[in-house]
């Protein structure tokens, strides 16, 4: 037998065991959620199968309405403004500029930090009593109101900013990465040209760095699917639920409500919706590579 082929079979070997554990506890986690989704369980597991009715009664729920209705307004919004931000600082870092490591690791500190972290020094922020709110007026502004974080209809704009402040760092680093690898015989010619460097950025930088943005756009609508901790500690998902997530949704079924077959067809459809991201950036990915 040929020594690499030799090799690759004692490497299979070798991984045999963690291939197990990856059946055992997360396919057969998975295919347990979605059996439990077809059961009545409440308290505890129960095997009586009632087919689909758990999903009727969870698109029937005015809460898992509001939560879609929230994760369709957070998600567009932050990971809109995360790639916008991100790739305008990666541009002003790009400038060779005084202090960039300090400037660098200052703008990357926030998303070292967790969600719950960020939630509370955000919650401390908008507390129109204690926060921007309070400084500004304190300042002779006492007429003004940033109330969002009490407001039904406002509230889930604060996690959008909270979210974007924890999350703009990561898409700088992806993007300045980028800009580092672009070559500086591109830029020498646009000027030569007389083309302006905004239209460079948008017509000759921006398609190159295509991989880039796809890699931080897969990572921030995860989080996006992941919200629960920023919410839970920002808004708890108040007020009422007009900032109610689905993470959230399942994660109080599970737990506060008893209702593990609801919690699990919950979980169930935030599976498919991560599927239904990653599935078409693999086939992409994929294609290229193939046609490369």
């Amino acid at each position: 037998m040929p020594a690499r082929s030799r090799w690759f079979g004692i490497a299979d070997l070798a991984l045999t065991p963690t291939w197990v554990i990856v059946l055992i506890f997360y396919v057969g986690t998975l295919a347990w959620t979605v059996q439990l989704s077809l059961t009545n369980s409440r308290l505890l597991p129960t095997g009586t199968f009632v087919g689909l009715e758990q999903y009727v009664t969870l698109f029937s729920s005015q809460r898992w309405l509001v939560s879609l209705v929230n994760l369709a307004i957070f998600g567009p919004l932050f990971v809109g403004g995360c790639l916008l931000i991100g790739f305008l600082l990666a541009i002003m870092l790009d400038q060779k500029v005084r202090f960039e490591s300090g400037f660098r690791t200052l703008i990357l500190y926030p998303y070292s930090m967790s969600f719950i972290v960020t939630g509370l020094v955000w919650q401390w922020m908008f507390n129109p009593g204690l926060g921007i709110q309070e400084t500004v007026r304190s300042l002779g502004w006492e007429t003004f109101v940033f109330d969002w974080i009490v407001r039904r209809d406002m509230a889930i704009f604060t996690i959008v900013i909270a979210g974007i402040w924890h999350s703009s760092g990561l898409v700088m680093v992806l993007m300045l990465a980028g800009l580092r690898g672009v070559d500086a015989d591109i830029w020498k010619a646009s000027r030569i040209d007389g083309i302006p460097a905004w239209r460079t950025y948008i017509s000759i930088i921006l398609p190159q760095l295509v991989p880039m943005i796809s890699t931080a756009t897969i990572l921030l609508m995860l989080g996006v699917i992941k919200s629960y901790d920023l919410v839970i500690a920002l808004t708890g998902g108040g007020p009422g639920i007009s900032t109610e997530v689905p993470a959230k949704f399942a994660m109080d079924y599970f737990f506060d409500r008893q209702n593990i077959g609801l919690g699990s067809a919950a979980s169930v459809v935030m599976l498919v919706g991560v599927l239904a991201i990653l599935a078409p950036w693999y086939f992409a990915r994929s294609l290229r590579r193939t046609r490369n």
